[in-house]
């Protein structure tokens, strides 16, 4: 960028690890550009706090959902007594689900327990998501499943390809992540399907849930927290999921949709480009 005098724009889109001179050093590349886009008041403050950018240079664009793809009305019924037929989910259980690779930080042991102290276990919890190579850690999914004699409760899924049907068969999406989510992608597209959502109080679910409303924030690792507000959000009446539903889809698309993300990017970049432009001149 510098040879060819060209602007050079960073979006950050996570908290990239700090620790040691050496990864901090390889990290604040992203910090060198003339803009830098955060995608959530979470990283916006990580950066500011890291690295010591002043505010003027970093602009928050939250990340957006493909409201055309993530849309009840965009999910046949078809995809989604397909994909329940092959989850084995029959009957009119309710659905908990937490989609998320299998790794520790994202909470699954956590979700597990919580789901352990309900007073009813006439529940299905599906955990969707690939160990990508860590078998250990879903061997102790397993264990911790069959210790709590979950397994006709508890399953555990691989990555699923059509996640809006996924989350079309879900009466409750769980993020339980252990570790601040740098925004939390599942949260949103769960809330533009109407899904009621229980996340983790840190980190960017903080900015895209309305608590209360469209979903519920609770203390990270607090089982007993989270059994709490999966139980309370089961037990909704028709009348009160139907307020969640509409208020959430109301939520992402004022707030989170693709075309806002993508338009509020061109509009950083044009002004760089502007700004270069200007400059030009002024020599």
């Amino acid at each position: 960028a510098k040879r060819t005098d060209r602007p050079f724009i960073t979006t950050f889109h996570g908290t990239y690890k700090v620790h040691g001179a050496i990864k901090r050093k390889y990290n604040s590349v992203m910090t060198f550009g003339e803009k830098i886009i955060a995608i959530s008041n979470f990283i916006a403050t990580h950066i500011r706090q890291n690295y010591g950018i002043p505010n003027k240079k970093v602009c928050v664009i939250h990340r957006g959902v493909d409201l055309q793809r993530f849309s009840p009305q965009a999910v046949s019924a078809d995809r989604i007594v397909n994909l329940a037929n092959e989850w084995r989910l029959t009957g009119d259980h309710p659905v908990v689900m937490l989609p998320g690779r299998l790794t520790r930080w994202k909470g699954q042991t956590v979700c597990i327990e919580a789901i352990s102290k309900l007073k009813s276990r006439d529940l299905r919890c599906i955990l969707v998501g690939g160990d990508q190579g860590r078998h250990d850690y879903r061997k102790e999914l397993e264990n911790l499943i069959a210790q709590y004699k979950l397994e006709e409760v508890v399953r555990i899924v691989d990555h699923c390809r059509d996640m809006p049907a996924a989350y079309m068969l879900a009466d409750l999406v769980v993020s339980s992540s252990l570790e601040p989510e740098a925004f939390g992608r599942v949260i949103v597209e769960a809330q533009a399907l109407g899904r009621p959502v229980v996340a983790s109080d840190h980190g960017g679910s903080r900015e895209t849930i309305i608590h209360g409303e469209t979903g519920w924030l609770v203390p990270p690792g607090n089982i007993d927290a989270l059994s709490d507000a999966i139980e309370n959000a089961l037990s909704l009446d028709e009348h009160s999921r139907s307020k969640i539903f509409e208020k959430g889809i109301l939520n992402v698309q004022k707030n989170f949709s693709k075309d806002t993300m993508c338009s509020k990017t061109l509009e950083v970049y044009n002004e760089v480009l502007a700004s270069k432009v200007d400059q030009s001149v002024n020599l």
